[in-house]
């Protein structure tokens, strides 16, 4: 019989209200086949941890604290980093097979996005030519519910999504009532939403009124308006309403913003010298409205991937499940393959668990279907409500408290013995 490898499990890019089920669904799962499966370790803030060799052994840690990683938020618990790893980096790539030699490793778990799918893959890879007994295997993560391709054939949504779609839905309801009551005085109330470069976050706002009761305006990247149309939208409705609440994403075009990047070259727009918000805000107000009173404005910021009461409890079960089945494949297909949910045909919601290549969602980028838009550029289909209304489930996460305050994980801060030379990272080395 095969002895059994040590696991290292990561994770990468921004965080969801979710992503610490699907960590649980790996960890547990790979707990549950000790026949497969040694100690399990976190890269603690993901592949930095591994380079650093800074890896928390998760199978030091009470049973009880990985269980409440099921309502546990954000990454607080093993940590995540924007870290991408370019080819020319070279040492970099080495130090990894340096790593999980050094401790046993023979199954690489990566939870993340398109570029950590893209890391996975390039691990994946590197393990072969070097002639590595590794299994590298990814676990989808993102809000943005980008990865994948236009036809949802790859995967249907990734974990993470569902619960942030749920925010905006049950935000947009209180925003309604904050609006109706000020509209004498604050007719247009504006709402920013994360999504660089994709619309299904701003979408979701639609889920707070499918029968098209508010006087509600959502506004895409992809829309293709300018910020004159977009004014020019508002003074309709508040011609035809009295009032208007505007969703706006925040890659919306407004011009410059003094932009800053993330390692993987991501534009930060909660660190942005300027908010498109703000400038929408101003825009209104400077160009003036058709009705008494001003525009206002609120950014939810992180808080949209780290509130664990808005999560949808649907999110919650798929994130587990994904993770489970990621263990799964690990075992049952070998290296190289994505973890991934599709849906089943039919009125009635259902998923499936199935895997695909990574070499296939690596570094790949959904756009929102340009037939959910609706003709009017400031508004969704029903097709898109229609996918998107099952995800928000139906019912509240239960999330423990302990004297009035939610009950978290508190992972011990038992790490492995290193056993290699002190290493920094290639990016992060000074010329």
């Amino acid at each position: 019989m095969t002895k059994p490898r040590n696991v290292v499990v990561a994770q990468s890019g921004g965080p969801s209200p979710v992503i610490n089920n699907s960590l649980r669904g790996v960890v547990e799962t790979c707990f549950a086949m000790p026949e497969h499966f040694g100690t399990v370790y976190a890269g603690y803030h993901g592949i930095e941890g591994v380079l650093r060799e800074e890896l928390l052994d998760l199978s030091a840690q009470d049973r009880e604290e990985i269980g409440l990683l099921r309502t546990t938020p954000a990454a607080g618990a093993i940590g995540t980093c924007r870290y991408k790893l370019k080819p020319h980096q070279q040492e970099d790539f080495e130090r990894i097979v340096e790593v999980f030699k050094a401790h046993d490793v023979g199954y690489f778990f990566y939870i993340g996005g398109n570029d950590s799918m893209d890391t996975a893959h390039k691990v994946a890879r590197l393990a072969h030519e070097r002639g590595l007994d590794l299994v590298a295997t990814g676990v989808p993560k993102t809000i943005d519910n980008d990865v994948g391709d236009a036809e949802f054939k790859l995967i249907d949504h990734t974990p993470g999504y569902g619960s942030v779609a749920r925010y905006w839905a049950l935000n947009v309801q209180n925003a309604n009532e904050e609006n109706a009551g000020a509209c004498p005085s604050d007719p247009v109330l504006v709402l920013q939403a994360m999504g660089r470069k994709i619309g299904f976050i701003p979408a979701a706002a639609r889920l707070a009124d499918p029968d098209r009761e508010m006087p509600l305006l959502i506004f895409m990247r992809e829309s293709g308006l300018s910020l004159e149309e977009l004014a020019d939208r508002v003074n309709d409705t508040l011609r035809e309403r009295g009032r208007a609440i505007v969703v706006v994403s925040e890659g919306f075009d407004v011009g410059e913003i003094g932009e800053r990047k993330d390692a993987f070259g991501h534009t930060m727009f909660s660190s942005s010298l300027m908010s498109v918000e703000q400038i929408v805000v101003n825009y209104l107000n400077e160009v003036g409205l058709a009705a008494r009173g001003a525009a206002r404005g609120n950014v939810p910021g992180t808080d949209q991937r780290a509130q664990i009461i808005y999560a949808s409890t649907v999110d919650l079960e798929e994130a587990y499940k994904v993770g489970q089945k990621a263990a799964q494949i690990a075992v049952e297909e070998g290296s190289g393959y994505m973890a991934t949910i599709l849906r089943e045909p039919g009125p009635i919601y259902n998923v499936r668990y199935a895997h695909v290549p990574l070499e296939a969602v690596a570094n790949s980028e959904r756009s929102f279907p340009e037939a959910w838009i609706a003709p009017s550029r400031t508004d969704v289909t029903d097709d898109f409500v229609r996918y998107a209304r099952p995800l928000i489930g139906d019912d509240w996460p239960s999330v423990p408290l302990v004297g009035g305050l939610q009950r978290f994980a508190r992972l011990k801060p038992v790490f492995a013995e290193k056993r290699l030379p002190a290493y920094v990272p290639q990016a992060y080395r000074v010329p």
